[in-house]
Formats: structure tokens, sequence, C-alpha cells
């Protein structure tokens, strides 16, 4: 029977979990800018204008998806991503790409937050939401699947209909990812405070309703720190596998076999991400720090054993991406859920933007293989942080523990 209550909600969001992901573009859109005459710096620009869009409208974004309709937003984002991909195909030249980028990094910012907080507060409706973590990391593993997928038909598709049947399928693929958001199965409740308000919570007060979660509750804080270590490095660091494998002496047409064993690896770490969830706080900790290891000592291996390495290593991170996520849902009490994980992704953005242009000065004096190794050490941190949110969390307990006994006895446990 539960698996019936959920299968409604966890099929639409699978399809757009994949069809988010499956855009043949990716591959491939760098070749259409040099061939349309773009040098390198002028690349680099595009890519900065595409971080500053996301992060400036991450945000506002998601304090809009706690006031309107969540599945809406998440049709529309694709949508606007399509857009700029058909631009794109149809019209190929420098003002044509930059306005691309601004409607991706808008699209993405507009299903940022919205798409955890539907699924989770979904889930809660049902009284399913300890399955949060399981299925965000299905849906981590399938967008995963979609990226490789995708990679692998570009080639094909650049062979028999180049950049207009590439562009082509990619906007076919946000339109489909568009309706399976209208799939999506929503039921939002309000707080008694804001039952009494004929036009419920107005945006300004919505967007300061989570922005006071965040800064007053320790808990939901300390999760938002937490999604923000794990995620931004890593993040960073799968973006230069390929030059890392090129750099480490792997043959061109063998890099797509290095991609995979990590794909591999990153891919069962999404799908792992329902047990993990259940484990106790030291022994994540425990894994964050061989994944960091992993990472270190793969990057710097460049062999077999250590590509199998650096997939375990990203594996670990993927999953604790989701496990930190559902930390976070589950400490989120206020109605701004959606803005909560929008400043948690503002963050990720952050620093992720910010370690490209470190990692760009630490590769040239050290080599690919030594910068992986050194951004690996962040995750120590996170580690570190994470046992203390245990320990943080034990003590915690005991307390409500004995208000509980209080309660139920009318006695005072310390008097015993």
């Amino acid at each position: 029977m539960s698996g019936t209550r959920a299968g409604r909600l966890t099929a639409p969001a699978y399809a757009y979990a994949f069809f988010e992901e499956f855009i043949l573009l990716y591959p491939v859109y760098a070749l259409l800018f040099t061939e349309t005459g773009l040098t390198v710096p002028q690349i680099s620009v595009l890519f900065v204008l595409w971080a500053l869009t996301s992060v400036t409208l991450t945000v506002p974004a998601g304090a809009l998806a706690d006031m309107i309709p969540r599945r809406y937003l998440l049709a529309a984002a694709p949508v606007v991503t399509g857009t700029g991909f058909a631009l794109w195909t149809l019209f190929p030249s420098p003002w044509i790409f930059a306005l691309g980028f601004v409607l991706w990094g808008a699209g993405g910012a507009l299903s940022s937050g919205a798409f955890e907080a539907l699924v989770y507060t979904e889930l809660e409706h049902r009284g399913l939401e300890d399955r949060y973590a399981r299925i965000m990391g299905v849906t981590r593993a399938l967008g995963v699947s979609a990226v490789g997928s995708a990679t692998l038909l570009a080639v094909p598709a650049m062979s028999q209909g180049g950049y207009p049947l590439v562009g082509a399928v990619s906007v076919a693929a946000c339109v489909l990812c568009a309706l399976a958001a209208l799939c999506l199965p929503e039921h939002r409740t309000r707080s008694a405070s804001d039952e009494d308000e004929e036009t419920g919570p107005g945006y300004r007060r919505t967007l300061l309703l989570g922005l006071a979660e965040v800064r007053d509750d320790r808990a939901v804080r300390a999760a938002v720190i937490l999604v923000i270590l794990v995620s931004a490095f890593w993040g960073s660091l799968d973006e230069y596998v390929p030059l890392l494998a090129e750099d480490s002496g792997v043959a061109t047409e063998d890099v797509p076999l290095v991609l995979m064993v990590v794909w591999i690896g990153v891919t069962l770490g999404g799908l792992l991400t329902g047990p993990a969830s259940r484990l106790p706080h030291p022994f994540l900790a425990a894994l964050l720090v061989l994944a960091a290891v992993a990472i270190a000592a793969g990057a710097l291996l460049t062999d077999p054993v250590g590509w199998v390495l650096l997939a375990f290593g990203f594996g670990v991170c993927q999953m604790m991406i989701v496990v930190s996520d559902a930390r976070l849902q589950d400490s989120i009490t206020g109605d701004s859920r959606a803005t909560v994980t929008s400043l948690a992704d503002l963050g990720t953005e952050g620093l992720g933007t910010s370690t490209y242009l470190v990692y760009a000065g630490v590769f040239t004096v050290l080599g690919h293989g030594a910068a992986f190794a050194l951004f690996a050490t962040p995750h120590l941190v996170a580690a570190l942080f994470l046992a203390r949110m245990g320990r943080s969390r034990s003590k915690d307990r005991a307390p409500a523990a004995s208000s509980k006994v209080t309660r139920r006895t009318g006695e005072d446990p310390k008097a015993s």
C-alpha cells in the first residue's frame, strides 16, 4: 500500500530527474561555441554569466516556490532552459549564446529548492518522509545515467544530423521534463498563523521567514553548512576528471572509459543513499574521510586502481550530498522549505564558483593530480563538522528524553 502511495510521486519525479539531464548538447556545446568563432576567454565569460545568473536568482526563486505551486515552477524551469538551447541551435552567435546562458541559469534557479521541497512535503503528507533519502538518491542516479546516455548518443546524433538534430533532441527532453513536472502531485498546507491571513504570507515575509529559520535554528543552520561543505568541492572536481585523465597520460579515445568508471561509482553512491541515511553520524564522517583519501590517492596514482579509488570517493560524495540534504529537510519546521533549501544551493554555487577560480591557479603551479589531492582535503573538514553535529545531536536528545519522562510520570528524573 505504501508503495502505491509513493508511486504517484516517484514516477513523475524520476522522469523529471532523467529528462532534466538528458541533454545531448552538454558534451558538444563548447564545440559549437568555438566553431562559431568564440575564444576560450570569451567562453569563460559565458560560464561566469551563467553562474552569476544562477546565484542571483536562486534564493528569490526559492521564496517564490514557497508561495505558488512548486510544480508550476518546476515545469517552467526546463521550458526556460530549452528556449535557450533552441536559440543556440537556430541562431548561433555570441550574443545569443550569452542570452542562452542567462536563460539556462534562470531555469536552474527556478528549480533550485523547489524540487526537494515538493518531494519532501509530498512524502510528509503521505507519512513517508523516511523514504526521502532513498528516493532522492535514485533521482541523482537517474540524472547521472541521463548524462552518460546523452553523451553516448551525442556522437551518432552529430554524425547524422549535426547541431540541429542534437539541439532538437535536447529541446524535446526539456519539453518531456516540463510535462513530467505537471504530473507531480502537490499538497500544500499553511501554518496556523498563515491561515488567519486572507492572502497568505507575502513574498517579502516568506523570504524573511526562510532567512530567519537558518539564522535562528541551530539544527537548520548546521544542516545548511553541511550541505555546502559536502557539495561544493566535489561538484567542482567532477568537471575536471577528463582533464585529469588526459594530464595523466590516458589516450584521448580512452578518456570515456575513465568517465564510465567514475559514473558507475557515482550512480552506485546515489542508489545506496537509502541505507546510508540510517547510519549514525560518526560512521558517515568516517566514510567522508575515506572518500577524501580515495580521491587524493586516485588522482595521484593515475592508473586503473586510481580511477576505481576516484569512483569510490565520488560515489561516497554523491551519497553524502543526498544524506546531508535529507538531514536538512528533516530539520526544517517552517513553511519556507524551498527558501531554506535554496540558501544551501546558493552557498554551494558561490563556493563552487570560487573553487573553479582557485583551482585554475593551483593547477598552473601543481598540475591536476596535486590539485585534486589538495581540493579533496575540505571533505575532511566536512567529516569533522558532521561528527560534531552527531555529538550535539546526542546531547540535545538527553534533555528531550528527560522532559518526556517528566511529562509522562510527573516526576523529575534527576530526583531519583
